[in-house]
């Protein structure tokens, strides 16, 4: 296992090194390496799939969605650049994969799932394997979770047609989100949004992404 892991975070590292001209990062932090090699990837990927847990790419989870790639996991993650105080919302549990890895690098942790039958799975896993930190709600992202509001960090896990309002509203002054932002299926860009101190926002992109997509967006 120690050896599949090490294997997982060096393809990782050497994705870092191709794409640093896009991304700006030629290496990845080492608060998010420790969490990449504490959580068992394994325990968050269907049983046909466990032979390839440990392999650089997505896998499907059911219901049309997947487990994302471990190198794109660990730049959204590493481009949030949390604290150890911050409070972060998840736009999309799925198996749950992402939410615990955030939750060794934060306070707490928020996330939302549309379809109700992967956040009823999550919630079980992270009670299984003692993630205490991480909250889940059967909902619609689009809208955030605003009793929660304002977030150190925002991450959305599925590609919408638009940044959400609400999600913008909901980031806290000095806080960053990443989203994947493009059509079903078609050019997709990673972004990374940051709010500075006066309420400014920012938008960079970042990376050529390719996401399932934003379930439940509405157009504005």
């Amino acid at each position: 296992m120690k050896k599949k892991i090490q294997r997982l975070l060096d393809e990782i590292e050497s994705e870092y090194r191709y794409t640093r001209g896009m991304t700006g990062k030629a290496s990845l932090d080492p608060r998010v390496k420790a969490a990449l090699s504490d959580t068992p990837r394994d325990k968050f990927v269907p049983q046909g799939s466990i032979d390839s847990a440990f392999d650089n790419n997505p896998l499907s989870i059911g219901y049309g969605q997947t487990i994302s790639q471990p190198y794109i996991v660990a730049l959204m993650t590493d481009l949030l650049a949390l604290e150890a105080e911050d409070v972060v919302l998840e736009i999309g549990t799925g198996s749950g994969y992402q939410a615990a890895i955030l939750s060794q690098l934060c306070n707490q942790v928020y996330s939302i799932e549309y379809v109700e039958a992967l956040a009823a799975t999550a919630r079980a896993r992270f009670e299984k394997l003692g993630y205490d930190n991480i909250e889940i709600m059967a909902g619609n992202g689009f809208d955030g979770w605003p009793e929660h509001a304002p977030y150190d960090g925002i991450i959305v896990t599925a590609a919408a047609t638009q940044i959400p309002p609400p999600l913008i509203e909901q980031l806290k002054p000095g806080g960053r989100m990443v989203i994947p932002v493009g059509r079903p299926y078609s050019h997709q860009e990673l972004k990374l949004v940051e709010k500075n101190r006066d309420g400014d926002i920012s938008i960079k992109d970042i990376l050529g992404v390719v996401f399932v997509p934003f379930q439940g967006e509405r157009y504005e």
